[in-house]
């Protein structure tokens, strides 16, 4: 049955065609229609990456005790360390075995990558806030050039040159570069393309350049999730040339790839859009992208009764188009405002299924909304590095550029959905639900100037963990406790690599944040900076181990899949109150740092959660966190404040204030 998951997920057609070799560019092709131009094919590491590893189970389960200790009191910790025996020993040994079986069976992906697809997939709460996070971009560092109309096509251009430039096989493999002076050169582009692609990897690995896994990509165009009873599907269609544009709710396509596959001019682009934002239509009664917030059974439901009512091919169009462009009509008050808008909208103008929503605000704002099953951070984070550069330092358009003199009313097709008395319900529905729903949603953020990136680092101590550390601290000082936290981290560093949990609450982080919230006088500065570099220690440790997939948490879910796969009774360890505890993530967390990104953002996991997006930037650290009724996020970050000076003034030598 497993065996059946994985091949699902990742057909073999599939994962080898990913990887083969790219055609090679002929003279005929133009200038301009290619983001890069990659002496090294893009997939040229594909092939050689190495397998996802399989933890030991026991090393599993020792690093599964060491996560649950600081969340549990004597006795409940007891409990758990002898079902992890009874289950190392027993029904546990038995499945990892399986596990590692089926691994071996299925060389062309990795052990987690048809659970995870699995797990996306099957769940059936609203996509939008439970699962889809965005990425702002900076403004334009030419503020003439932040226009609505001149950022969208540039944006838009630069996007179509990335697509191109991934299809043709021209876009650099994403590699990872520990020594860049030996590796990200002329030199070794022009001798590593000469190297089998089955070896490439190895040639990599000998100057210590890392590629990573680029199997997700491909899902960045042309696709959408669709809802389906029970389980839904990732659509792809990689023939399409449409683009999808959304505005006031109201659905256009037009071509931005012509028959030849190239793309079409930039003032044709720019003479569309303009088209579309001089449409004076109000806003339809019954806005369509409302049922995209919806359960997805239920969702499935209604779109079938779309289909039997005359809009399959309507529909067919906004799957396929290569990607949906979202003009909103409003500007962005300020970064809270931004995250609002850029993580759900009013919910009229995002189609949440699409693999990303491109969003311009009026005053040239722009954000990605991605959906999170057919991929993860990595991929987006790299299309919007991209983009951000090309279309700020090669722009398509200036805001005095013209556009096209082309009949926009003929090439831009406005689409109209027939809607019976079912549908507009469950329209009103969707819309009832998510309007309550995002009114319990309160984001808030902080920068703390004081220092960053560098600072930490002259301490000595790992700046992520100082960053991390600050949130153990603040939920102590505010709720008096320690609780399950979950940081991602990305495994991308193999063949179907997905993520891995680092989990920052530890016996260190426990013992170092119970001095610095509730006895700070009784600890010289010396000492509470030693227990700070203890923890950044150890929390270097867990990272080191996650990027190598020697975390516990997928290898237990995998576990936990095959058993429910194999129809086995789900083992007492799953059933434990402390598994559940430190599934229930209370804190959730994600970092990135990005010349391109301003900020980032996702919703609590769990009802009673935060939802910390933070990026330690080289003078300053900066944090956007979220919650629903039951927590406080501007107390919480108050408290983030506060933990961050207390630490800080212990590197400085000074005494914390109380």
């Amino acid at each position: 049955m497993m065996a059946r998951l994985l091949l699902r997920a990742w057909p073999r057609d599939l994962a080898v065609g990913l990887a083969a070799p790219c055609r090679t560019l002929s003279a005929g092709f133009e200038p301009g229609q290619y983001l890069q131009r990659s002496i090294v094919p893009t997939m040229h590491f594909q092939d050689s990456l190495p397998r996802l590893p399989i933890p030991k189970l026991e090393d599993t389960m020792r690093r599964y005790l060491s996560a649950q200790k600081p969340l549990l009191d004597d006795g409940q910790f007891r409990k758990t360390e002898e079902l992890c025996k009874n289950f190392e020993n027993g029904i546990g040994k038995k499945l990892h075995e399986q596990l590692v079986a089926q691994d071996k069976q299925n060389k062309h992906t990795s052990y987690i990558s048809g659970p995870w697809f699995d797990m996306y997939l099957t769940a059936r709460n609203p996509i939008v806030l439970n699962f889809n996070p965005f990425m702002a971009f900076h403004p334009d560092p030419k503020s003439e050039y932040n226009d609505q109309l001149t950022r969208a096509t540039n944006l838009t251009v630069s996007a179509l040159r990335f697509l191109k430039a991934l299809r043709a096989g021209l876009l650099e493999p994403e590699v990872f570069h520990l020594n860049p002076a030996r590796s990200d050169t002329a030199t070794f582009k022009r001798l590593i393309r000469l190297v089998p692609s089955a070896l490439s990897w190895y040639g990599a690995y000998l100057v210590k350049a890392y590629p990573l896994d680029m199997s997700q990509y491909f899902r960045l165009f042309n696709s959408t999730r669709l809802p389906r009873p029970r389980r839904d599907e990732l659509f792809t269609d990689d023939k399409a040339r449409h683009l999808l544009v959304l505005r006031k709710g109201h659905f256009y396509v037009f071509d931005v790839l012509d028959q030849d596959g190239k793309i079409v001019s930039a003032s044709e682009i720019q003479a569309h859009l303009k088209y579309i934002l001089s449409d004076r239509s109000l806003a339809p009664e019954f806005p369509l992208a409302y049922l995209t917030s919806e359960d997805r059974d239920i969702w499935a439901g209604l779109r079938q009764k779309l289909v039997q009512g005359g809009n399959e091919e309507t529909l067919r169009r906004v799957d396929a188009a290569v990607f949906c462009l979202c003009l909103d009509d409003f500007p962005v008050k300020d970064l809270i405002h931004l995250s609002h808008s850029m993580l759900h909208g009013d919910g009229t103008n995002r189609w949440f299924d699409k693999s990303f929503n491109l969003i311009l605000a009026e005053d040239g704002t722009a954000a990605v909304h991605f959906e999170h099953a057919w991929g993860d951070g990595v991929a987006v984070l790299r299309f919007l590095n991209e983009v951000f550069k090309d279309s700020t330092q090669a722009p398509a358009v200036t805001p005095q550029s013209p556009p096209a003199r082309t009949d926009s009313s003929r090439a831009v097709q406005k689409l109209s959905f027939k809607l019976d008395d079912a549908v507009k319900a469950g329209i009103s529905a969707a819309k009832a639900k998510f309007d309550a729903t995002v009114k319990t949603l309160t984001i808030d953020c902080i920068q703390f100037q004081r220092g960053g990136k560098e600072f930490l680092k002259g301490q000595k101590v790992s700046p992520d963990s100082v960053a991390q550390l600050a949130f153990q601290m603040a939920f102590l000082r505010q709720y008096g406790q320690t609780v399950a936290t979950y940081e991602s981290c990305s495994t991308a560093a193999f063949k179907h690599g997905r993520t891995e949990t680092i989990r920052p609450a530890s016996v260190f982080t426990k013992r170092c944040s119970e001095a610095f919230v509730r006895e700070p006088s009784k600890h010289s500065a010396a000492a509470l900076r030693q227990m700070v570099a203890e923890c950044s220690e150890y929390h270097n440790q867990l990272t080191r181990e996650a990027a190598m997939g020697q975390g516990f948490d997928r290898h237990l879910f995998a576990l936990r899949n095959l058993a429910k796969a194999k129809g086995i009774a789900l083992p007492e360890l799953y059933l434990d109150p402390a598994y559940k505890q430190i599934n229930h993530n209370i804190l959730s967390t994600s970092t990135l740092s990005s010349p391109a990104v301003n900020l980032g953002g996702f919703a609590p996991v769990v009802p009673d959660g935060f939802g910390i997006g933070y990026a330690v930037h080289n003078n300053w650290i900066g944090c956007n966190v979220s919650a629903y009724q039951s927590r406080n996020a501007r107390e919480f970050l108050q408290c983030v404040e506060k933990a961050l000076e207390d630490m800080f003034d212990a590197f400085e030598g000074k005494a914390i204030k109380t």
